[in-house]
């Protein structure tokens, strides 16, 4: 019945195009910086939404959505914000998909987005900062925040046994909420950080660093940065030195990049990631598989969702008007209404369009909070033969 109705909306909405348009979303991410092995499959996963949507004729009498992207470099706010200014004011995009780290997305939030009455869907942006900016109700993100990721790392650390870490942290927002969460959770539950200190990113030499992080001592080394730049170079400087041999990361060090270029010194590390193994992911992963789209990594899943949000909103609206998207982000994500999960945007097009309420599900289980943020799960990760591998999801 389902495919019977949206066959019939689909002829309807393909004689009805007269109102049809190209409607510009803005994709923002760091594809130059310290997590550029990871934004092409982001870019991916969000534009994999919009095909979706675009493909069914049923958004906004046939309109077509059309990605238009910038960089984030994930580390220059001033040129993030360069950047998102261009596509507000000059692509005139009427949402953001983005961005990506937390001290860049901050600041586009701030100087750019918000004072434009744009909506920001982050897939990545997970500083516990971010829960507090005034941001007019027009940010929301699709990973959790790290508040919730430093207690359940801390979670995982003591239940392998380990009572003494150093921690290294790269020198911005992310890092250091990232750091103070894993902090007080960790002494909470009785360990000792021997020391914990700021790493900069971008650096051909960390000896200095892992000099003092191995001075210091600990039982492993808790590394809070990015896979790309200072992270690796860290843990790299750390093996090469001798000073650890168990590392535990967070999920701006997940991706295969750095096993590929750490190689089997990683065995063993532990680490967390937002995600899950609930059927919606499973069949996140089918369903990109179907399409051609390789959606299994970090943030995919999650980049989708975000993508999707902003299409859903803009069809319960009616309109592509900045502020009518805003108004109706929370009601597309939350329940009542019909459930709504990855590969069905379709169907929630067409409910929305006869006047049915959905409650998008997606490929992350998305509910909103009223600041934008949401509960989110946690994957426990190890390295083994070569790969992260899913120990639990909490």
């Amino acid at each position: 019945m389902k495919n019977v109705l949206i066959a019939t909306a689909m002829v309807a909405a393909m004689t009805a195009n007269a109102a049809a348009e190209d409607i510009k979303i803005g994709l923002i991410l760091g594809f130059t910086g310290p997590i550029e092995s990871l934004t092409p499959g982001m870019a991916d996963g969000a534009e994999l939404a919009w095909k979706e949507v675009s493909d069914s004729g049923l958004l906004l009498d046939g309109s077509k959505i059309v990605s238009v992207r910038a960089d984030s470099t994930c580390i220059d706010a001033a040129a993030a914000t360069t950047a998102a200014e261009r596509l507000i004011t000059s692509d005139k995009v009427v949402a953001i998909m983005g961005a990506d780290c937390s001290g860049v997305t901050t600041a586009i939030a701030n100087n750019a987005a918000v004072p434009n009455g744009v909506v920001m869907v982050s897939p990545s942006a997970t500083s516990p900062a971010l829960s507090t900016i005034d941001d007019k109700d027009h940010f929301f993100r699709t990973a959790p925040s790290d508040a919730r990721q430093g207690e359940v790392l801390a979670d995982v650390v003591m239940g392998k046994g380990i009572k003494e870490v150093a921690v290294t942290y790269t020198n911005n927002d992310y890092g250091k909420g990232l750091a103070e969460s894993f902090a007080s959770s960790y002494e909470k539950l009785g360990g000792e950080i021997s020391i914990s200190a700021a790493h900069e990113d971008g650096k051909a030499d960390y000896s200095a660093e892992v000099a003092a992080l191995d001075a210091a001592g600990g039982d492993a080394l808790v590394v809070l940065g990015y896979l790309d730049q200072g992270g690796k170079g860290i843990i790299q400087g750390a093996i090469d030195a001798g000073s650890y041999e168990q590392f535990v990361l967070a999920d701006g060090m997940i991706g295969q990049s750095l096993i590929d270029a750490i190689g089997e010194d990683l065995e063993g590390t532990i680490g967390t990631l937002p995600g899950s193994e609930s059927d919606s992911a499973r069949n996140f992963i089918t369903y990109g598989q179907s399409a051609g789209v390789d959606v299994d990594g970090p943030f995919r899943p999650e980049s989708y969702d975000a993508g999707a949000l902003i299409a859903l909103a803009m069809q319960a609206a009616g309109s592509t008007d900045r502020a009518a998207i805003q108004a109706n982000m929370i009601d597309v994500a939350n329940a009542p209404g019909v459930e709504i999960h990855a590969g069905q945007l379709d169907y929630g097009l067409f409910l929305l369009k006869n006047g049915v309420g959905i409650n998008y599900v997606g490929a992350t289980n998305v509910e909103f909070l009223p600041n934008g943020d949401i509960p989110g799960s946690y994957k426990e990760l190890v390295v083994e033969g070569g790969k992260f591998e899913t120990v639990t999801v909490r």
